[in-house]
């Protein structure tokens, strides 16, 4: 039996690792990039509909100002949320990259650089880990916002059909 610092399998795993997350953040910025491209066309269309309205204390036009308040600040939470996502993308990157560049390294009989590595390696998973989870805390705050208009809409067309029942 061969001891676990012995095997290919041990490099393996700590590359294919950060690989895997490395291709789940791909996915993950692609769709943040959908809900910021969508973000951004109905900001457009709102600034539309208020740009081609001539009485801004109406009550529409002022359900769509706030409106595209609320779209902008999603969209700048959505940039976050790239960013972040982004950052998490190079450290997994790095992380493999580290990791293989140690592997190999210890394999040809250098372990001195090894430790270095490992920790350069576990800083930059840690780091990626970090902007993950602060990308998600933005993309929770961006559903709540638009779940909020989505709300406040249904409950005027409620209102305006006579029936405040849901």
């Amino acid at each position: 039996m061969t001891s676990p610092e012995s095997s290919p399998f041990a490099a393996l795993t700590l590359i294919v690792a950060p690989a895997i997350l490395t291709n789940a953040c791909s996915v993950l910025i692609m769709s943040t990039s959908n809900r910021l491209g969508r973000a951004v066309d109905r900001a457009r269309e709102l600034s539309k509909e208020i740009e081609g309205t001539n009485d801004l204390s109406d009550p529409v036009a002022r359900r769509r100002l706030a409106e595209l308040g609320t779209t902008e600040v999603r969209s700048l939470l959505l940039v976050r949320a790239m960013r972040s996502r982004y950052v998490a993308l190079s450290g997994f990157a790095l992380a493999a990259l580290v990791s293989l560049l140690g592997a190999g390294l210890e394999h040809v009989g250098s372990p001195l650089l090894s430790f270095p590595l490992q920790v350069l390696a576990l800083l930059a998973g840690a780091v990626a880990v970090g902007a993950l989870v602060h990308a998600s805390v933005m993309l929770v705050r961006d559903t709540q916002l638009a779940v909020g208009v989505l709300r406040e809409r249904a409950a005027t067309l409620r209102a305006r059909l006579g029936g405040g029942a849901r």
